[in-house]
């Protein structure tokens, strides 16, 4: 809660600028980068690192456009390095940071995985998210649907999946209306923009 007991919406925070498009959109599209102690560009997918932050949009053309036409110096104002394969470095560090919020609400009860289990939570609406695995089987995928109002995610692997849930493969998943619910769905949103 926010100050007068009213609930704070994240969507309603500050905007940042991309550099890419020049466009002004909430925190939560975007990912920031800030300049090292060594000039070198670092992503702050936590947004706490100290200095000044440089915003891209969470889109893997916007981003390569940001590497290619040298635009982080430019926003910067000084010269920068960036790191070798930034943009597949920034993709494995969202990729890491959603299975590992994933893991944290499976610990806290707050998600399932397997067929049976994701379809008895939404059989008993349970559900608020649906996640299935981008190289699962489609005639499989497609017995078990998205909750009434709620969200989907689909472009996690099986194996990513697997990492969240202590297995080796998983392939279907459900998140319940638990408080790392709506963060996991906005962090797996910019991974899905990372993933064209």
């Amino acid at each position: 809660m926010s100050r007068g007991g009213q609930t704070k919406d994240r969507s309603d925070g500050p905007e940042r600028k991309c550099i890419v498009t020049g466009e002004a959109q909430p925190k939560d599209g975007l990912i920031r980068f800030v300049v090292g102690p060594d000039n070198m560009i670092v992503p702050d997918l936590m947004e706490k690192l100290p200095g000044r932050g440089i915003w891209i949009s969470a889109d893997r053309a916007a981003l390569e456009q940001a590497v290619s036409k040298k635009l982080f110096a430019r926003a910067a104002k000084q010269p920068v390095t960036l790191p070798d394969g930034l943009v597949d470095m920034v993709e494995t560090a969202m990729v890491n940071r959603v299975t590992s919020m994933l893991a944290m609400a499976r610990k806290s009860g707050d998600a399932v995985a397997g067929y049976e289990k994701v379809k008895d939570w939404l059989s008993k609406d349970y559900a608020d998210v649906l996640i299935q695995a981008s190289d699962g089987s489609e005639r499989g995928k497609n017995k078990l649907s998205t909750p009434h109002g709620g969200r989907f995610i689909g472009w996690l692997t099986s194996n990513e999946l697997g990492l969240a849930f202590g297995r080796e493969t998983v392939i279907h998943a459900a998140l319940g209306t638990g408080g790392l619910s709506k963060r996991v769905v906005e962090e797996a949103a910019r991974l899905k923009g990372l993933r064209g």
